[in-house]
């Protein structure tokens, strides 16, 4: 059984292989009119997609799953709406395929050019959410990749149900049907030939908790663009505004806790300390964040749990904020090095040279000056649309958009030049 579902699955990637040929030489006219066509079909066929998805909630709720994971896994025509309107979205951006990096002339009369192409085979192992299934489709398909696609168990019937109708869009297009594939087959085993498949499958990019991002890249042997944990901190400096600082900080962990750029932690200069907690802490009490800190924050108020190292080291994705109280800026840069998952780091100042030394040596994705760690999201970034945020730092660093998306390849054009 393993066999024949190892063959299938490399069977998928080689259909996959044979799209991205074709792809990688249509114009953008051709790509965006088949996402657009995949976006009417979404909308045509919500009712085929929610009655899908009718099933995977049921099983849920059957399961025991909590209401925050329901939530994620529902549809409803809103929500599909949203989902093709994000379709409508990326073809409305700019096709990286084809720019031209940088061009010149040799003394010996080549020409030069390096020019940005698709990466080719796209694996995406995601959790829970059915609609990154239509939204890493179009990118994908944007950016001139086939895409296989390895959704989580619990959404299922959703995302064949999704996927069924965003390739039957295709085929009145120019893109290959198989430019957008499910992964055949259900459990581990699956995920762990699509991690296996090296040779067939260019990338794969993981997108979920800790645990799935920790197993992609321990067990594939695909090249694997790490994306996603984020324990984020704010850092409030001596010389901060500290009204500026109080509402960066609410801003940063109750706009939406629960997503990877929301603050896990947040340092306070000792200088600043007895002024800016007696305020913060309330404030985070009152939004309905708990409180876990070092002793000097607890010397501040009685109800603020203990920190350990649990804490420091956490991506809450919840109304938990852990607090500590340092002494200095490198302290505080030191602290964040040791603990967080280099996703995206705040620091509060009205100096200069802190802002700059603090970006020059936190060492992650992002650094924030004065405003929220929120920001780091690919639409926000003026990106339109994002893949996942990459914590690494080779091919792809930060919010990953439709350039993150693709290589580059060095066209040499010359008159009969040989080398002697």
């Amino acid at each position: 059984m393993t066999d024949e579902l190892a063959a299938s699955v490399h069977d998928a990637a080689r259909h996959a292989r044979k799209a991205a040929a074709d792809l990688a030489v249509l114009t953008r006219a051709q790509k965006d009119v088949a996402l657009m066509a995949m976006a009417d079909a979404l909308v045509a066929n919500a009712a085929r997609i929610v009655e899908a998805n009718g099933e995977d909630v049921a099983r849920a709720r059957d399961n025991g799953t909590s209401e925050a994971i329901i939530d994620r896994l529902r549809l409803d025509d809103k929500r599909i709406a949203a989902m093709a309107d994000g379709l409508r979205q990326v073809a409305g951006l700019p096709d990286p395929v084809g720019e031209i990096e940088r061009g010149y002339a040799l003394p010996n009369g080549l020409e030069v050019r390096q020019r940005r192409v698709p990466l080719g085979v796209v694996g995406i192992i995601y959790e829970a959410r059915p609609n990154v299934t239509a939204d890493a489709a179009g990118l994908a398909l944007k950016s001139g990749n086939a895409v296989l696609l390895r959704g989580s168990s619990s959404a299922a019937v959703s995302n064949t149900a999704i996927v069924g109708v965003l390739r039957t869009a295709t085929v009145t297009t120019d893109v290959p049907l198989d430019a957008v594939q499910l992964v055949p087959g259900d459990g581990h085993e699956a995920a762990k030939h699509l991690m296996r498949a090296r040779g067939l499958v260019d990338v794969l990019i993981p997108r979920g908790g800790a645990g799935l991002i920790r197993s992609v890249v321990e067990e594939s042997t695909v090249p694997v663009i790490e994306t996603g944990v984020g324990n984020c901190h704010v850092y409030v400096d001596a010389d901060a505004d500290l009204d500026t600082a109080l509402e960066i900080v609410l801003n940063a962990k109750t706009q939406r806790p629960s997503v990877c750029n929301a603050a896990e932690t947040l340092l306070v200069h000792a200088d600043v300390a007895d002024a800016f907690l007696p305020r913060v802490l309330p404030a985070l009490r009152d939004a309905g964040v708990t409180v876990h800190g070092d002793d000097r924050v607890r010397s501040h108020d009685s109800e603020v749990a203990a920190a350990t190292d649990d804490d420091w080291a956490a991506e809450y994705l919840s109304l938990d904020l852990a607090v500590g109280v340092v002494d200095s800026l490198d302290d505080a840069v030191a602290h964040i090095r040791r603990w967080g998952s280099g996703h995206t780091e705040a620091i509060v100042t009205r100096s200069l040279a802190a802002s700059r030394r603090f970006a020059a040596t936190t060492d992650s994705a992002a650094v924030m000056v004065n405003a929220s760690t929120r920001f780091t999201d690919g639409e926000q970034f003026g990106f339109g649309a994002e893949i996942g945020i990459s914590t690494q730092k080779l091919h792809a660093r930060g919010p990953m958009g439709l350039r993150e998306l693709t290589t580059t390849t060095y066209v040499v054009t010359g008159d009969g030049h040989i080398r002697g």
